[in-house]
């Protein structure tokens, strides 16, 4: 997800008024400060790591519990859910709580074009933090539940079908994010983002990674939620394209008309 942007209208205030005065901090206590650059990195690769933790240590737990594949899923998607929810929460306020170079890539490219987003020195420490974390996460997975930590996954995921899947899974999570940014409603980010990706996990055929550092990192780790490395490239292309898919649906629904038309 994304960091919220302060709107031109906090800026500036009413029209024909002084803007509106900047909240004071307590006495003695110390002015607000953005965070620093290691601060939000550490925080994408904390966040990263500890979604995919979620993911594959849920999908284990599940898979140990039971054997049909449904509640497996039902398993693993709940959990990814909340745990999204909490992970946003605690520290969307510290980087904006990417934990997915796509959303990164696509911030800061409508940076560039003169919008709010990630600096490109920004990208460049968010997405290794966010492969890092994302491999971190698998191992740290395995090794609570016992596993090999480091074993290739060996579930195939190169159907057609699958990579059309990731297109529409990716797609729509960048819609949903930009979106929000621009009708102003990203503090609705951490149940809407969760609630998307948890209905995803049953409406695509991929299951919703849409999130090229998760596809890493799920590689790493042959259990339930794992991806074949083999698969890895074709994924992370079609999360790509769903990226490019996202941002021109933003751009054609969220289209801003001339004053007064």
């Amino acid at each position: 997800m994304t960091a919220t942007e302060a709107t031109e209208h906090d800026r500036t205030g009413e029209a024909g008024t002084a803007p509106a005065a900047e909240p004071q901090p307590a006495p003695g206590a110390a002015p607000p400060q953005a965070p620093a650059l290691i601060a939000k990195a550490a925080a994408e690769l904390v966040g990263t790591a500890a979604l995919v933790a979620v993911v594959v240590g849920s999908g284990v737990q599940a898979t140990d519990l039971t054997k049909d594949v449904g509640l497996q899923l039902l398993a693993n998607s709940t959990a990814t859910v909340f745990g999204l929810g909490v992970l946003i929460t605690l520290l969307g306020p510290v980087s904006g709580a990417h934990f997915n170079p796509a959303v990164t890539l696509a911030e800061w490219w409508t940076a560039r074009r003169g919008g709010a987003g990630v600096t490109l020195r920004e990208a460049a420490a968010y997405v290794p933090a966010q492969i890092v974390g994302a491999v971190a996460g698998a191992i740290l997975a395995d090794a609570m539940f016992g596993e090999p930590l480091v074993k290739w996954s060996t579930h195939d995921r190169s159907a057609g079908n699958l990579l059309l899947g990731e297109v529409v899974a990716t797609a729509g999570l960048i819609l949903l994010i930009f979106g929000l940014a621009r009708t102003d409603r990203l503090r609705f980010a951490p149940v809407a983002v969760p609630s998307y990706i948890g209905a995803a996990y049953w409406f695509t055929s991929s299951t919703s990674f849409a999130n090229p550092a998760v596809t890493v990192g799920r590689a790493f780790t042959d259990t339930f939620a794992g991806i074949a490395p083999g698969s890895v490239p074709g994924f992370i292309g079609m999360q790509l394209v769903g990226t490019l898919v996202g941002l021109a649906l933003v751009a054609l629904i969220f289209l801003r008309g001339r004053p007064g038309a």
